[in-house]
């Protein structure tokens, strides 16, 4: 069977040398590290899903700022791979405090850019390597 890849918006929320990450509250792969990210609604452009997801999964607003990249990648659901085309964007939070939500995540962490643990999704691992290229190049 052929399934077209569900696209999906995401953020690197930066401060300084530092990204935010989630520890996912459920599967797959709950209680890994990720970045803010899900899938679109309908018709909704990945732009407003990262910002939407942004503020559903972090209770914050952010503002986007360059567009990091899109990366197939996989998402297993009740026993299927699907294809995803992840879309990320780096971000800062422009209003509101952190406050996670309890049902996506079970805690946050400011991890460092130059030196991040492995995140649950490989495409987010490929996002914080183009999140280092456009904060510090040459590195």
């Amino acid at each position: 069977m052929y399934l077209n890849p569900r696209p999906t918006g995401g953020v690197v929320v930066v401060d300084a040398d530092r990204f935010l990450a989630l520890r996912r509250a459920r599967e797959p792969k709950a209680g890994q590290w990720e970045l803010p990210s899900g899938f679109c609604d309908g018709w909704e452009h990945p732009v407003d899903a990262a910002v939407r997801e942004a503020r559903e999964e972090l209770g914050v607003t952010v503002e986007l700022g360059a567009f990091l990249g899109m990366y197939l990648d996989r998402y297993d659901h009740q026993g299927e791979a699907l294809p995803v085309l992840d879309c990320f964007w780096l971000a800062r939070v422009v209003d509101g405090p952190i406050v996670i939500n309890p049902v996506e995540a079970l805690e946050f962490a400011w991890l460092p850019l130059r030196d991040p643990p492995a995140l649950a999704f490989s495409s987010m691992d490929r996002a914080i390597r183009a999140a280092v290229c456009s904060r510090f190049p040459g590195v």
